[in-house]
């Protein structure tokens, strides 16, 4: 299972309610951060997230909404005692910005970090391990800009308990029937996995995509996914803006969501201007039903 956090969903500058971009992804026990705006670690703090339990943080692109909270982050980190090494991954750059002002603060860190620079305009996997894979989603914006998909590993197979309670199973009978293998016990009778188990719970896929003009080469790199978390910047009626600043309105991330009959759409990376953010729901809605919106501190289960 996968459980979005959802920090910051706001643009530009940020304001008292109002945080910039920063996602929380929680994956079978794993802590992702994606983006890291100003004042990220105080919404971090505010969920009550571990620090020392994210490992691994995606940068999508050098605006400042989107990682002007990075530093930050590293030095407390550092001051918190952290010793389990950090991955970085973001665009071509991150590393030069990050390190000199850890240079000229004199405040390197005691623990590892390690800066994995992206400059593809393909998509490429990232990270994985047993868990999840992670691969950049080239977007169209006006710096070199990618989003992020994480898709989930499927589990072991499960034990139903009411089909072994009367069965004398040993450790290794239970490993084989996880690993989805037969088992024969010690009285010699032999039991097919699928009548002594339950299937594992289906791979998950969660795509996030800030910030981009509107991208049809993206549809099927998110064909199908459980949760697109796609810019909404801007409604129709300042169409013009979102293309003069290479963002997206709700009606074109719908359309993207449509097309690519994913499940759900989350909206996001409003900008300052409206204050009610009803209107991005009755702009997409007609075109994509199953449509949110992100709110600062929501958590979503994907």
């Amino acid at each position: 299972m996968m459980e979005l956090t959802i920090l910051g969903c706001h643009s530009a500058t940020p304001r008292a309610n109002k945080h910039t971009t920063s996602q929380l992804l929680e994956v079978q026990g794993n802590l992702f951060l994606i983006d890291c705006g100003e004042g990220t670690q105080m919404q971090l703090r505010k969920c009550k997230a571990k620090f020392s339990r994210i490992q691994h943080i995606f940068i999508s692109h050098l605006h400042g909404d989107h990682f002007y909270g990075l530093v930050g982050l590293i030095s407390s980190f550092r001051l918190l005692g952290r010793s389990a090494p950090l991955h970085v991954y973001g665009p071509k750059g991150i590393k030069e910005i990050i390190t000199l002002q850890l240079k000229l603060a004199k405040s390197w860190t005691d623990y590892s970090l390690h800066f994995h620079e992206l400059s593809s305009s393909k998509s490429e996997i990232l990270f994985e391990d047993e868990v999840v894979s992670v691969a950049t989603l080239p977007l169209d914006h006006r710096v070199y800009t990618n989003g992020f998909l994480f898709t989930s590993k499927t589990t072991k197979r499960k034990i139903n308990t009411a089909a072994v309670a009367d069965l004398d199973l040993e450790h290794y009978h239970y490993r084989q029937l996880q690993q989805g293998l037969p088992i024969t016990l010690a009285d010699g009778r032999s039991f097919e996995n699928t009548t002594l188990t339950l299937a594992p719970e289906p791979a998950k896929k969660y795509a996030f995509c800030s910030d981009t003009a509107y991208l049809e080469s993206l549809i099927p790199l998110v064909q199908g996914v459980d949760v697109l978390y796609h810019e909404s910047t801007f409604l129709e009626k300042h169409a013009d803006l979102a293309e003069k600043t290479k963002h997206s309105t709700a009606l074109q991330a719908a359309k993207v969501a449509k097309a690519a009959e994913v499940k759900r759409l989350l909206l996001g990376h409003y900008s300052n201007r409206y204050t009610d953010k009803e209107e991005f729901i009755k702009e997409a809605a007609p075109v994509f039903d199953a449509v949110f919106l992100s709110e600062d501190l929501k958590t979503f289960s994907i």
